[in-house]
Protein backbone atom coordinates (compact mmCIF):
# COMPACT_ATOMS: atom_id res chain seq x y z
CA UNK A 1 0.00 0.00 0.00
CA UNK A 2 1.19 3.50 -1.06
CA UNK A 3 0.46 5.30 2.63
CA UNK A 4 0.19 9.16 2.01
CA UNK A 5 0.25 12.47 4.61
CA UNK A 6 -3.10 12.72 6.24
CA UNK A 7 -4.65 15.17 7.94
CA UNK A 8 -7.18 13.17 10.50
CA UNK A 9 -10.66 14.87 11.17
CA UNK A 10 -13.17 14.03 13.64
CA UNK A 11 -15.32 11.25 13.47
CA UNK A 12 -18.61 11.35 12.65
CA UNK A 13 -20.35 8.19 13.19
CA UNK A 14 -23.79 8.97 11.40
CA UNK A 15 -23.36 8.82 7.82
CA UNK A 16 -25.55 10.18 5.29
CA UNK A 17 -24.96 9.60 1.21
CA UNK A 18 -23.06 12.78 -0.37
CA UNK A 19 -25.11 14.22 -3.55
CA UNK A 20 -24.23 13.04 -6.97
CA UNK A 21 -21.08 14.08 -8.76
CA UNK A 22 -21.89 16.67 -11.18
CA UNK A 23 -23.04 14.91 -14.67
CA UNK A 24 -23.70 11.53 -13.46
CA UNK A 25 -26.65 9.42 -12.84
CA UNK A 26 -28.23 9.73 -9.03
CA UNK A 27 -26.81 6.56 -6.73
CA UNK A 28 -28.93 4.11 -4.97
CA UNK A 29 -29.51 4.46 -1.71
CA UNK A 30 -26.15 4.00 0.44
CA UNK A 31 -25.71 4.80 4.22
CA UNK A 32 -24.87 3.33 6.94
CA UNK A 33 -23.50 4.30 10.77
CA UNK A 34 -20.06 3.58 12.01
CA UNK A 35 -20.36 2.15 15.20
CA UNK A 36 -16.95 2.11 17.79
CA UNK A 37 -15.43 -1.17 18.37
CA UNK A 38 -12.16 -0.54 20.13
CA UNK A 39 -9.59 2.03 20.00
CA UNK A 40 -5.94 2.76 21.27
CA UNK A 41 -4.37 0.59 18.86
CA UNK A 42 -0.67 1.59 17.27
CA UNK A 43 -1.05 1.45 13.46
CA UNK A 44 -3.82 -1.36 13.23
CA UNK A 45 -4.08 -2.47 9.54
CA UNK A 46 -6.28 -5.15 9.68
CA UNK A 47 -9.25 -6.95 11.71
CA UNK A 48 -10.19 -10.58 11.81
CA UNK A 49 -12.16 -13.32 13.10
CA UNK A 50 -10.68 -15.85 14.44
CA UNK A 51 -13.23 -18.25 13.98
CA UNK A 52 -13.08 -20.20 17.22
CA UNK A 53 -17.09 -19.17 18.15
CA UNK A 54 -15.68 -17.06 21.14
CA UNK A 55 -17.01 -13.45 19.45
CA UNK A 56 -13.40 -11.85 19.87
CA UNK A 57 -11.78 -10.44 17.33
CA UNK A 58 -7.64 -9.77 16.84
CA UNK A 59 -5.91 -6.62 15.60
CA UNK A 60 -3.13 -6.55 13.40
CA UNK A 61 -0.91 -3.90 14.25
CA UNK A 62 1.61 -2.66 11.76
CA UNK A 63 4.35 -2.13 14.12
CA UNK A 64 4.37 -6.43 15.32
CA UNK A 65 2.00 -6.86 17.60
CA UNK A 66 -1.75 -8.95 17.57
CA UNK A 67 -4.02 -7.38 19.71
CA UNK A 68 -7.14 -9.49 21.01
CA UNK A 69 -10.27 -7.44 21.37
CA UNK A 70 -12.95 -8.92 23.41
CA UNK A 71 -16.18 -7.00 24.71
CA UNK A 72 -15.02 -3.66 23.14
CA UNK A 73 -11.91 -3.52 25.20
CA UNK A 74 -8.22 -4.58 23.95
CA UNK A 75 -6.60 -7.06 25.99
CA UNK A 76 -3.18 -5.03 27.14
CA UNK A 77 -1.29 -8.19 26.87
CA UNK A 78 -0.40 -8.54 23.16
CA UNK A 79 -1.63 -11.74 21.45
CA UNK A 80 1.29 -12.28 19.40
CA UNK A 81 4.45 -9.58 19.62
CA UNK A 82 6.34 -9.95 16.18
CA UNK A 83 8.24 -6.41 16.96
CA UNK A 84 11.44 -7.83 17.28
CA UNK A 85 11.60 -9.50 13.84
CA UNK A 86 9.49 -6.75 12.01
CA UNK A 87 10.67 -3.67 10.03
CA UNK A 88 8.34 -1.12 10.26
CA UNK A 89 6.60 1.43 9.12
CA UNK A 90 5.96 3.00 5.23
CA UNK A 91 4.77 -0.23 3.74
CA UNK A 92 6.71 -2.38 6.05
CA UNK A 93 5.40 -3.94 8.85
CA UNK A 94 3.22 -6.77 10.04
CA UNK A 95 0.80 -6.39 7.32
CA UNK A 96 -1.57 -9.36 7.45
CA UNK A 97 -2.74 -12.62 9.43
CA UNK A 98 -5.30 -15.64 8.70
CA UNK A 99 -6.57 -18.35 10.69
CA UNK A 100 -6.51 -21.61 9.44
CA UNK A 101 -10.38 -22.49 9.06
CA UNK A 102 -10.24 -24.96 11.08
CA UNK A 103 -8.58 -22.74 13.98
CA UNK A 104 -10.55 -23.97 16.45
CA UNK A 105 -9.24 -27.59 16.38
CA UNK A 106 -5.94 -26.79 15.47
CA UNK A 107 -4.87 -23.71 16.60
CA UNK A 108 -2.71 -22.52 14.30
CA UNK A 109 -2.52 -18.78 12.86
CA UNK A 110 -0.58 -17.32 9.84
CA UNK A 111 1.65 -14.21 9.53
CA UNK A 112 2.77 -11.95 6.68
CA UNK A 113 5.69 -9.65 7.70
CA UNK A 114 8.26 -7.80 6.16
CA UNK A 115 11.98 -8.88 7.80
CA UNK A 116 14.56 -7.10 9.44
CA UNK A 117 16.23 -6.94 5.41
CA UNK A 118 12.32 -5.80 4.30
CA UNK A 119 12.10 -9.32 2.95
CA UNK A 120 8.56 -10.88 2.78
CA UNK A 121 7.96 -13.69 5.21
CA UNK A 122 4.94 -15.90 5.35
CA UNK A 123 5.00 -18.17 8.44
CA UNK A 124 2.75 -20.00 10.76
CA UNK A 125 1.88 -20.23 14.97
CA UNK A 126 0.32 -22.58 16.71
CA UNK A 127 -2.03 -21.04 19.85
CA UNK A 128 -0.49 -21.63 23.29
CA UNK A 129 -1.68 -25.11 24.83
CA UNK A 130 -2.18 -23.33 28.36
CA UNK A 131 -3.59 -19.81 26.94
CA UNK A 132 -6.34 -18.78 24.44
CA UNK A 133 -5.21 -15.43 24.33
CA UNK A 134 -1.66 -16.30 23.74
CA UNK A 135 0.01 -17.50 20.46
CA UNK A 136 2.97 -19.38 21.65
CA UNK A 137 6.03 -17.89 19.80
CA UNK A 138 8.16 -21.17 20.04
CA UNK A 139 6.03 -22.71 17.76
CA UNK A 140 7.16 -20.12 14.90
CA UNK A 141 7.59 -21.53 11.43
CA UNK A 142 8.76 -20.11 8.12
CA UNK A 143 6.23 -21.06 5.11
CA UNK A 144 7.61 -18.86 2.44
CA UNK A 145 9.77 -16.09 1.71
CA UNK A 146 10.18 -13.41 -0.78
CA UNK A 147 13.14 -11.31 -1.53
CA UNK A 148 11.28 -7.82 -1.99
CA UNK A 149 13.94 -5.34 -4.23
CA UNK A 150 12.71 -2.40 -2.84
CA UNK A 151 10.87 -0.97 0.28
CA UNK A 152 7.08 -0.44 -1.17
CA UNK A 153 4.69 -2.63 -2.84
CA UNK A 154 4.96 -5.31 -0.61
CA UNK A 155 0.57 -6.45 -0.42
CA UNK A 156 0.74 -8.29 2.39
CA UNK A 157 -2.60 -10.39 2.79
CA UNK A 158 -3.69 -13.35 3.68
CA UNK A 159 -6.68 -14.99 3.16
CA UNK A 160 -8.37 -18.59 3.00
CA UNK A 161 -10.48 -19.53 0.50
CA UNK A 162 -14.20 -19.60 1.14
CA UNK A 163 -14.83 -23.01 -0.74
CA UNK A 164 -11.32 -24.29 -0.84
CA UNK A 165 -9.78 -23.65 1.89
CA UNK A 166 -6.61 -22.84 0.08
CA UNK A 167 -4.15 -19.96 1.27
CA UNK A 168 -4.22 -17.04 -0.82
CA UNK A 169 -1.25 -14.57 -0.52
CA UNK A 170 -0.59 -11.46 -1.93
CA UNK A 171 2.50 -9.81 -3.25
CA UNK A 172 3.07 -5.93 -5.10
CA UNK A 173 5.36 -5.96 -7.95
CA UNK A 174 8.81 -5.56 -5.50
CA UNK A 175 8.21 -1.06 -5.93
CA UNK A 176 10.68 0.86 -7.72
CA UNK A 177 9.44 2.94 -10.22
CA UNK A 178 8.03 0.72 -13.27
CA UNK A 179 8.57 -2.78 -12.08
CA UNK A 180 7.95 -5.70 -15.05
CA UNK A 181 7.47 -8.34 -12.40
CA UNK A 182 3.49 -8.45 -12.80
CA UNK A 183 3.92 -9.63 -16.51
CA UNK A 184 6.56 -12.32 -15.22
CA UNK A 185 5.57 -15.80 -14.53
CA UNK A 186 9.15 -16.83 -13.41
CA UNK A 187 8.85 -14.50 -9.75
CA UNK A 188 6.43 -14.48 -7.54
CA UNK A 189 6.20 -10.46 -7.22
CA UNK A 190 3.26 -8.65 -8.65
CA UNK A 191 0.96 -11.77 -8.58
CA UNK A 192 -1.78 -13.39 -5.56
CA UNK A 193 -0.47 -17.42 -4.74
CA UNK A 194 -2.56 -19.94 -4.01
CA UNK A 195 -0.99 -22.95 -1.90
CA UNK A 196 -2.25 -25.77 0.34
CA UNK A 197 -0.57 -25.52 3.88
CA UNK A 198 -2.32 -28.73 4.76
CA UNK A 199 -0.04 -30.61 2.93
CA UNK A 200 3.70 -31.18 2.21
CA UNK A 201 5.42 -31.24 -1.49
CA UNK A 202 9.09 -32.14 -1.81
CA UNK A 203 10.32 -31.00 1.67
CA UNK A 204 8.43 -27.34 1.62
CA UNK A 205 5.98 -26.60 4.34
CA UNK A 206 3.20 -26.71 2.00
CA UNK A 207 1.94 -28.07 -1.65
CA UNK A 208 0.53 -26.79 -4.59
CA UNK A 209 -2.82 -27.67 -5.49
CA UNK A 210 -2.37 -29.78 -8.80
CA UNK A 211 -5.17 -27.57 -10.33
CA UNK A 212 -3.05 -24.13 -10.28
CA UNK A 213 -3.09 -22.71 -13.43
CA UNK A 214 0.59 -22.64 -14.04
CA UNK A 215 1.69 -26.17 -12.72
CA UNK A 216 3.78 -27.95 -15.42
CA UNK A 217 4.43 -24.41 -17.18
CA UNK A 218 8.13 -24.43 -17.93
CA UNK A 219 9.45 -21.16 -16.32
CA UNK A 220 6.50 -20.27 -14.58
CA UNK A 221 5.98 -20.50 -10.42
CA UNK A 222 3.57 -22.96 -9.93
CA UNK A 223 1.92 -21.11 -6.81
CA UNK A 224 0.97 -18.25 -8.70
CA UNK A 225 -3.09 -18.02 -9.43
CA UNK A 226 -3.00 -14.63 -10.88
CA UNK A 227 -1.37 -12.11 -12.06
CA UNK A 228 -0.57 -8.09 -13.93
CA UNK A 229 -1.11 -6.69 -10.11
CA UNK A 230 0.63 -3.93 -8.85
CA UNK A 231 -0.06 -4.07 -5.09
CA UNK A 232 -2.72 -6.12 -4.09
CA UNK A 233 -2.89 -4.70 -0.42
CA UNK A 234 -6.36 -5.86 0.46
CA UNK A 235 -8.81 -8.77 -1.46
CA UNK A 236 -11.24 -11.06 -0.26
CA UNK A 237 -13.35 -13.95 -0.87
CA UNK A 238 -17.06 -13.68 -0.92
CA UNK A 239 -18.80 -16.07 1.18
CA UNK A 240 -21.80 -17.02 -0.56
CA UNK A 241 -20.39 -17.09 -4.08
CA UNK A 242 -16.11 -17.50 -3.87
CA UNK A 243 -15.76 -14.22 -6.03
CA UNK A 244 -12.32 -13.14 -5.46
CA UNK A 245 -12.72 -9.44 -4.97
CA UNK A 246 -8.98 -7.63 -5.30
CA UNK A 247 -8.31 -4.07 -4.56
CA UNK A 248 -4.93 -3.13 -6.39
CA UNK A 249 -3.07 0.09 -5.66
CA UNK A 250 -2.78 2.09 -8.91
CA UNK A 251 0.18 4.36 -10.17
CA UNK A 252 -0.67 7.78 -11.52
CA UNK A 253 -4.11 7.17 -13.41
CA UNK A 254 -6.42 4.23 -11.51
CA UNK A 255 -7.09 2.51 -8.54
CA UNK A 256 -8.73 -0.92 -9.37
CA UNK A 257 -11.41 -3.12 -8.11
CA UNK A 258 -10.93 -6.44 -9.86
CA UNK A 259 -12.87 -9.14 -9.86
CA UNK A 260 -12.29 -13.20 -10.44
CA UNK A 261 -15.55 -15.13 -10.32
CA UNK A 262 -15.22 -17.93 -7.67
CA UNK A 263 -16.16 -20.33 -10.77
CA UNK A 264 -13.07 -19.08 -12.24
CA UNK A 265 -9.84 -21.15 -12.60
CA UNK A 266 -7.31 -18.63 -11.78
CA UNK A 267 -4.81 -17.60 -14.62
CA UNK A 268 -6.09 -14.58 -15.17
CA UNK A 269 -3.92 -11.64 -16.02
CA UNK A 270 -4.83 -8.12 -14.64
CA UNK A 271 -2.19 -6.46 -17.32
CA UNK A 272 -0.33 -4.12 -14.79
CA UNK A 273 2.39 -2.73 -15.88
CA UNK A 274 1.21 -2.63 -19.64
CA UNK A 275 -1.97 -1.66 -18.51
CA UNK A 276 -3.77 1.01 -15.57
CA UNK A 277 -7.16 0.99 -15.01
CA UNK A 278 -8.21 0.75 -19.19
CA UNK A 279 -5.38 2.61 -20.35
CA UNK A 280 -2.65 1.10 -22.83
CA UNK A 281 0.38 2.15 -20.82
CA UNK A 282 2.95 0.55 -23.63
CA UNK A 283 3.08 -1.37 -26.76
CA UNK A 284 0.87 -4.63 -25.13
CA UNK A 285 -2.09 -6.69 -26.14
CA UNK A 286 -4.05 -4.89 -23.36
CA UNK A 287 -6.92 -6.65 -25.09
CA UNK A 288 -6.35 -9.46 -23.49
CA UNK A 289 -5.57 -8.63 -20.57
CA UNK A 290 -8.68 -8.48 -17.58
CA UNK A 291 -10.36 -4.69 -17.02
CA UNK A 292 -11.20 -3.25 -13.52
CA UNK A 293 -15.08 -3.69 -12.57
CA UNK A 294 -14.85 -0.25 -11.09
CA UNK A 295 -12.53 1.99 -9.17
CA UNK A 296 -11.49 5.74 -8.93
CA UNK A 297 -9.09 7.79 -10.44
CA UNK A 298 -7.17 10.89 -8.98
CA UNK A 299 -10.10 13.40 -8.63
CA UNK A 300 -11.56 11.15 -6.22
CA UNK A 301 -9.00 9.64 -3.94
CA UNK A 302 -5.44 8.19 -4.30
CA UNK A 303 -5.14 4.93 -2.59
CA UNK A 304 -7.91 2.12 -2.71
CA UNK A 305 -8.56 -0.20 0.32
CA UNK A 306 -10.33 -3.04 -1.01
CA UNK A 307 -13.48 -4.33 1.12
CA UNK A 308 -16.06 -7.22 1.24
CA UNK A 309 -19.19 -8.20 -0.05
CA UNK A 310 -21.74 -7.43 2.71
CA UNK A 311 -23.30 -10.46 3.84
CA UNK A 312 -24.18 -9.96 7.49
CA UNK A 313 -27.89 -8.70 8.79
CA UNK A 314 -27.17 -5.79 10.59
CA UNK A 315 -27.94 -3.43 7.55
CA UNK A 316 -29.72 -5.29 5.07
CA UNK A 317 -30.05 -2.64 2.79
CA UNK A 318 -26.50 -3.52 1.43
CA UNK A 319 -27.03 -7.28 1.23
CA UNK A 320 -24.80 -8.21 -1.98
CA UNK A 321 -23.12 -4.77 -1.75
CA UNK A 322 -18.95 -4.94 -2.40
CA UNK A 323 -18.17 -2.17 -0.33
CA UNK A 324 -14.61 -0.69 -0.60
CA UNK A 325 -12.56 3.07 0.32
CA UNK A 326 -10.55 4.95 -0.32
CA UNK A 327 -7.57 5.42 2.15
CA UNK A 328 -6.64 9.16 1.71
CA UNK A 329 -9.61 10.61 1.77
CA UNK A 330 -11.83 8.18 4.43
CA UNK A 331 -14.39 7.67 1.20
CA UNK A 332 -16.44 4.77 1.08
CA UNK A 333 -18.37 3.01 -2.13
CA UNK A 334 -20.21 0.39 -2.56
CA UNK A 335 -20.72 -1.86 -5.70
CA UNK A 336 -24.11 -3.43 -6.47
CA UNK A 337 -24.95 -6.14 -9.42
CA UNK A 338 -27.23 -4.97 -12.19
CA UNK A 339 -29.70 -7.06 -14.51
CA UNK A 340 -26.91 -6.27 -17.01
CA UNK A 341 -23.56 -8.31 -15.59
CA UNK A 342 -22.23 -4.56 -14.94
CA UNK A 343 -21.68 -3.29 -11.31
CA UNK A 344 -23.10 0.15 -10.21
CA UNK A 345 -20.84 2.01 -8.27
CA UNK A 346 -23.02 3.67 -5.06
CA UNK A 347 -21.75 6.58 -2.99
CA UNK A 348 -19.46 7.97 -2.01
CA UNK A 349 -19.98 7.75 1.87
CA UNK A 350 -17.55 10.25 3.68
CA UNK A 351 -15.81 8.68 7.06
CA UNK A 352 -12.79 11.43 7.70
CA UNK A 353 -10.66 8.07 8.81
CA UNK A 354 -7.59 7.12 6.94
CA UNK A 355 -9.27 3.73 6.24
CA UNK A 356 -6.42 0.98 6.33
CA UNK A 357 -9.08 -2.32 5.73
CA UNK A 358 -11.94 -3.59 6.29
CA UNK A 359 -12.76 -6.71 8.10
CA UNK A 360 -15.51 -9.83 8.31
CA UNK A 361 -16.46 -11.47 10.95
CA UNK A 362 -18.13 -14.63 11.42
CA UNK A 363 -21.91 -13.71 10.94
CA UNK A 364 -20.91 -11.78 7.86
CA UNK A 365 -20.78 -7.96 9.89
CA UNK A 366 -18.22 -5.58 8.30
CA UNK A 367 -15.62 -3.45 10.28
CA UNK A 368 -13.57 -0.59 9.01
CA UNK A 369 -9.42 0.16 9.96
CA UNK A 370 -8.39 3.03 10.76
CA UNK A 371 -4.80 3.40 11.08
CA UNK A 372 -5.11 5.73 13.35
CA UNK A 373 -5.73 3.52 15.59
CA UNK A 374 -9.71 2.90 15.74
CA UNK A 375 -11.89 0.00 14.78
CA UNK A 376 -15.78 0.73 13.37
CA UNK A 377 -18.46 -1.72 12.85
CA UNK A 378 -20.93 -1.19 10.43
CA UNK A 379 -24.53 -1.28 11.34
CA UNK A 380 -28.09 0.36 10.15
CA UNK A 381 -28.71 4.49 10.79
Amino acid sequence: MRWQPFLLTPIVLLLALLPARAGTQAPSPFSFVLELVAEGLDRPVQVIDPGDGSGRLVAVEQTGRLRLIEDGQVIPAPFLDLSDRVSCCGERGLLGAAFHPEYAANGLLFVNYTDANGDTVVARYRVSANDPNRIDETTAETVLTVDQPAGNHNGGMLLFGSHDGCLYIGLGDGGGGNSQSGQDLGTLLGKILRIDVDAMENGAPYAVPPDNPFVGQPGARPEIWVYGLRNPWRFSADRATGDLWIGDVGSAIYEEINLLPGTGTGAANFGWPAMEGEECRQDAPCESFVTPVSGFGRDEGCVVTGGYVYRGSAVPDLAGVYLFADYCTGTVWGLAPEASGVWERLGPVATGLRISSFGEDAAGELYVVDLGGSIHRLIAG
